[in-house]
């Protein structure tokens, strides 16, 4: 199998079949054996009517003791055999299984870190965990059945050729029926293809729902938005679980067919082959073994209408893996320059944002989407027309971008481990760096409440913290990463009025000197900033300070009130009984 650590190659892009056949030759010797120890097996399982036959009519029926003894032992030393080979060839397919399951784990894995923060810009949360966990176990479930599909075939031609010696007019039944009993269940694969995609986007879709709508539900629940959201999952819910219901009667057909079809077959052979040894034209010994070949070929015919199945849904899973294997991460112009030699202007003509080096900016808009989508622009997370002193952002080579612009996205990802681990990602920073930035994001009680303090152990997503703890320990993160340009949208959006105000202070007073882009409408935060960039509908209405606008700008003022209302709320309920969820800081509470 592929080493955990070693190369799962280069992939076929191609379309899903390429995939699949890429995955088979990457293991070809296993392939091989797979294939052969597959065909020989099911292969002896035909021979045992053959053997059966003849101990009947060279032993039984004459009387011949030692013949009969003779041809016993040879069944049972077949079957020997062969139990023997079945489990060399159940752990072939097995490893085969393996193989396939973690070189596409791999290779999805280490493309999702190659797309970088470009990934979910790209494709949803629920299209990844479609691919990354249902589409990868269902191409390399599909391999295991190629083995015993190839086998069927042999198996088929070996029955016929078996026959035909007993009656021609029974081996041509054989050589009909099957096909025939194959060909009904082609249709049906062809249209599990169809029903079997839009299945699986729909599933995909849903997923990423569920995913945002947990992540939301406490702020969904206290907007009182959570009934209108359940009642939209609850139809995209139905309206996925119609689909199954479709793709769920054409997999009943097929698995009917493919085990009623035999039947049948088996049958109308049984029954011509009696006629035939009534009338004397085959003996009992043969009678028996036309049985036994018939109610051998029940497993061939299975295995190849059930390799047909599973193939046709694992061209599917491909064709979704190719897909995202052929996203591409955001590139560098083909003429690309260097950055700036020393700190430089960054100016968005699309919103009129221009933000000047070294010092503290703030974007205060009614819609937070716009203004975040500013701060994807002046980041290069989407296309646009951005200069940076000058020269068009996009034309600067990306790696230069990445080294001195961050973004520090409000729910970027917290990963498993110690907490000192966590936020002082590819650096290695004094333990002095680190108080100070645990310091500058006013996360002081976070470590404090924790166990082992910058040792104790974090949950993926940091699910052991509350929300305002983990925005806090995602600001520490960006403070010791130190970029030239920082833009943090919301950083304290989920903090109380005491701690966000804590934070403001501290973080201008951290980055002195350095550029630093914040959204927000939070008066504590703006009161802080050195310019305010008033934004409606997305482009700049007016600029200055906090104080400034407040005087000249109406709309400014309305907008900067309207956030101060829930705390001026949340201040009056604490003198009597507050409300549970109004002002309560979730980063004070672990």
């Amino acid at each position: 199998m592929t080493d955990t650590y070693a190369d799962p190659g280069t992939p076929d892009r191609r379309g899903g079949w390429r995939f699949l056949w890429w995955l088979v030759a990457r293991q070809a010797r296993r392939s091989l054996t797979g294939a052969v120890v597959s065909v020989v097996w099911m292969g002896l399982t035909a021979l045992t009517p053959y053997l059966l036959s003849r101990a009947i009519d060279d032993g039984l029926t004459p009387g011949d003791g030692r013949a009969l003894a003779g041809w016993t032992a040879a069944v049972f030393a077949a079957g020997a055999f062969n139990a023997g080979l079945g489990v060399v060839r159940h752990r072939t397919m097995t490893k085969i299984r393996m193989d396939a399951n973690f070189r596409t784990v791999k290779l999805v894995v280490e493309h999702a870190a190659r797309l970088g923060a470009s990934l979910s810009r790209q494709i949803g949360t629920g299209e990844i965990v479609t691919v990354g966990v249902g589409d990868v176990d269902t191409i390399s479930t599909s391999l295991t059945v190629v083995g015993p599909g190839l086998a069927a075939v042999v198996t088929y031609g070996v029955v016929a050729a078996l026959l035909l010696p007993v009656s021609v007019q029974l081996s041509v039944v054989i050589l009909l029926g099957v096909p025939l009993t194959a060909g009904l269940v082609g249709p049906l694969t062809v249209r599990l293809q169809g029903t079997e995609t839009g299945y699986r986007e729909r599933q995909a879709v849903l997923t990423a729902r569920i995913g945002d709508l947990a992540g939301g539900l406490r702020v969904l629940n206290g907007l009182g938005g959570k009934g209108l959201f359940a009642d939209a999952f609850r139809r995209d819910s139905r309206t996925l679980r119609d689909q199954g219901y479709r793709v769920g009667a054409v997999t009943s057909w097929i698995q009917a067919l493919r085990t009623g079809m035999p039947s049948i077959l088996l049958a109308a052979v049984t029954w011509l082959a009696a006629r035939l040894a009534a009338q004397g034209e085959i003996t009992i010994g043969q009678l028996v073994s036309v049985y036994g070949y018939v109610a051998v070929l029940v497993l061939p015919v299975y295995f190849f209408v059930d390799c047909g199945y599973e193939l046709s849904r694992a061209v599917v899973a491909a064709r979704r893996v190719v897909r995202f294997l052929s996203l591409e991460p955001a590139a560098s112009h083909p003429d690309a320059q260097d950055a700036p030699g020393s700190p430089a202007v960054l100016h968005d003509p699309e919103s009129g944002v221009r933000v000047v080096p070294g010092r503290l900016t703030v974007l205060a808009g009614a819609r937070p989407e716009q203004s975040a989508a500013v701060v994807d622009r002046l980041g290069r997370y989407a296309e646009s027309d951005v200069t940076w002193g000058g020269a068009r952002l996009d034309r600067v080579a990306l790696p230069r971008v990445r080294e001195r612009i961050l973004v520090a996205e409000p729910e970027a990802d917290l990963f498993a481990g110690a907490l000192r681990d966590l936020v002082r990602g590819r650096r290695d920073p004094s333990g002095k760096a680190v108080d100070a930035a645990v310091r500058a994001a006013a996360a002081d009680d976070v470590v404090l409440g924790l166990p082992d303090g910058l040792d104790t152990a974090v949950d993926a997503q940091g699910r052991n913290l509350s929300g305002g703890q983990r925005q806090r320990v995602r600001l520490v993160r960006a403070l010791l990463a130190d970029p030239e340009v920082l833009l943090a949208p919301e950083p304290t959006s989920a903090l109380d009025a005491h701690t966000e105000a804590t934070v403001a202070a501290r973080l201008r007073a951290a980055r002195a000197g350095r550029t630093t882009v914040v959204t927000s409408t939070s008066p504590l935060v703006l009161d802080h900033a050195d310019t305010v960039l008033f934004l409606v509908d997305g482009k700049v209405a007016a600029a200055g300070t906090h104080r400034e606008l407040l005087r000249a700008e109406p709309g400014y003022r309305s907008l900067v009130a309207r956030d101060t209302e829930p705390e001026e709320n949340a201040a009056t309920e604490a003198d009597g009984d507050a409300d549970p969820v109004a002002g309560v800081d979730e980063g004070a509470v672990l």
